[in-house]
């Protein structure tokens, strides 16, 4: 995310960032825009957010279990399907998977039996019995039976409908991937395939430090140096001395060319945008506050009266730094884009082209996401909410 898009965005676009993410985290949580769409804005501009559902339906993209619950390309299923068959992938969900056929597998294969006879499903299909004992709405039997199904493998997700998954066997959304599924790569050992999420990790990072690696497919053990000895050796990886750290940098061989330029000082950021709090860039929390010096918690997981910032709090990445964050609701019903507060980060003193851009990053997600008037509570410092105000007022009136 060094430079802004630099034409309209096309539906390519949107396969090409999940591609060089290698991944993209769903949440539903949509107090902005659902995160996946938030985090495919801040790359690749204005686009339709209907075109993330048309490329699963299509078999360009398919869901499955990698960092969390994810988006990935066509190309990278098998891979990922092939970890999730090993009992190396030690993934939380798989654990969860067994424990609900352990306790109800005729009652399991019943549902996938009626999934292979009539036809996909949503959960919604099926009735709620009564409302749990603690008084919240908790997942209906099916609905776990489903995700249960849907973490091993036997059900796939072939499209969202109002972004509720619709479940099908596997075979039959294997059968419309694009390209074509590769079975081949079932037969990868662990070693191969924890080597290729290891590489895709650097790539995707585009730097990092040996520690951070393993998150970004949830691997373990922990990677160290000593494992990344082959991956310097042959060439794949390059290894760097990065000032103010205390272990070595690790770059693909791919961005070698971005590297150069970095060295050489040729590397500018021109970029401003919001950020998802899922967004790759921010949800390791050591990495971020070691390459940025911004500490950043999710703070919707986090009890009210705790919280620092706010629920729903966007980063603000501005020309390669994370200089602030806001607090943001979206009010679809009234085209408003509410932000109960934005926080400069202590030390950022804002200049009136910082401010230009960071009020225009807004403009531009409210616009896309349908909520162009845009209304400011609080500000930090607060000698800045006038010249933000003002902005978009002249963007309003323009």
């Amino acid at each position: 995310m060094l430079q802004a898009p630099k034409r309209r965005a096309k539906r390519d676009d949107v396969i090409g960032a999940i591609q060089r993410m290698r991944l993209l985290q769903i949440d539903s949580i949509h107090v902005v825009a659902r995160s996946p769409y938030l985090v495919l804005h801040a790359r690749v501009g204005d686009y339709p957010q209907v075109w993330l559902e048309e490329a699963l339906e299509a078999g360009r993209i398919a869901e499955c279990w990698a960092h969390e619950a994810c988006f990935v390309s066509a190309t990278d299923l098998g891979f990922h399907r092939a970890w999730r068959a090993q009992a190396q992938s030690n993934h939380w969900a798989d654990k969860h998977a067994a424990r609900a056929r352990d306790a109800n597998l005729k009652e399991m294969h019943a549902l996938l039996e009626r999934v292979r006879t009539s036809g996909a499903v949503r959960a919604s299909d099926f009735e709620r019995a009564e409302r749990a004992a603690s008084g919240w709405w908790e997942w209906k039997p099916e609905k776990r039976w489903l995700e249960a199904w849907f973490a091993s493998g036997e059900l796939m997700v072939t499209r969202r409908e109002r972004f509720q998954r619709v479940y099908d066997l596997a075979e039959r959304v294997l059968a419309k991937l694009d390209p074509p599924f590769d079975s081949s790569l079932l037969a990868r050992s662990p070693v191969e395939l924890r080597r290729q999420f290891i590489l895709d990790s650097v790539r995707a990072l585009g730097i990092t430090q040996a520690r951070w690696i393993a998150d970004y497919f949830r691997l373990k053990p922990a990677v160290d140096e000593l494992e990344l000895a082959p991956l310097l050796a042959s060439g794949e990886l390059l290894s760097l001395q990065v000032a103010g750290w205390d272990s070595a940098g690790y770059v693909h061989r791919d961005h070698a060319a971005w590297l150069d330029k970095a060295c050489a000082g040729r590397l500018r950021a021109t970029h401003t945008a919001l950020l998802s709090p899922f967004d790759p860039l921010v949800w390791d929390r050591a990495r971020v506050r070691a390459m940025f010096d911004f500490d950043y918690t999710i703070e919707c997981y986090v009890p009210a009266a705790k919280r620092r910032y706010g629920y729903y709090v966007l980063p603000i990445l501005h020309r390669g730094r994370l200089i602030g964050r806001l607090d943001a609701k979206a009010h679809r019903a009234e085209g408003l884009f509410e932000i109960k507060a934005l926080y400069f980060e202590d030390g950022i003193t804002p200049s009136e082209r910082m401010l230009a851009e960071v009020a225009q990053a807004v403009v531009s997600t409210a616009a896309w996401h349908g909520t162009p008037d845009i209304r400011l509570g609080r500000c930090r410092p607060a000698t800045l909410a006038p010249a933000l105000r003002a902005y978009w007022r002249r963007k309003v009136s323009a």
